[in-house]
């Protein structure tokens, strides 16, 4: 089963752990690793290839449910801005990357992409150290929202 897939699957059982919330167009979850505390993902429900095979009804849900998320987590973090990124080039299924960027990381690598950081020694996912940051976005993402005029 596809990564976004599968992560869907469990996200809708309550299997997965890293859940944030559920959002209009999918489920806010933490990154697997927080090399940058609060990095993020959104995962669409259902699970589709690419934005462009969301109706604009869809695509605009997603894309609203993403800046939401993302100033969620700039509020919650402090960080000093937010970077969105939506590739699937290695999981050809929709997802967005959030990632807070922060005015302490080294300059070389708060001026490059986050994927410039070594993945696969970061600081992975745990409760304990970073579920008080997941309840406080999801505390954020669940405050009423204002009306449009």
């Amino acid at each position: 089963m596809p990564l976004i897939t599968e992560r869907v699957a469990l996200a809708r059982n309550g299997a997965n752990d890293k859940v944030i919330c559920r959002m209009a167009s999918g489920w806010a979850v933490m990154g697997d690793v927080q090399f940058l505390p609060g990095y993020c993902l959104l995962l669409p429900d259902p699970v589709v290839a690419s934005l462009n095979d969301l109706d604009t009804e869809a695509r605009t849900a997603y894309l609203l449910d993403m800046a939401r998320l993302g100033d969620a987590v700039l509020q919650s973090t402090g960080a000093l801005r937010m970077n969105y990124e939506i590739l699937g080039n290695s999981e050809p299924e929709l997802h967005c990357h959030i990632f807070p960027r922060y005015a302490s990381e080294p300059d070389h690598k708060r001026k490059m992409p986050a994927w410039f950081y070594d993945w696969k020694n970061a600081v992975p996912y745990a409760e304990s150290e970073h579920g008080a940051l997941r309840k406080k976005i999801a505390a954020l993402l669940s405050e009423p929202q204002p009306v449009a005029r």
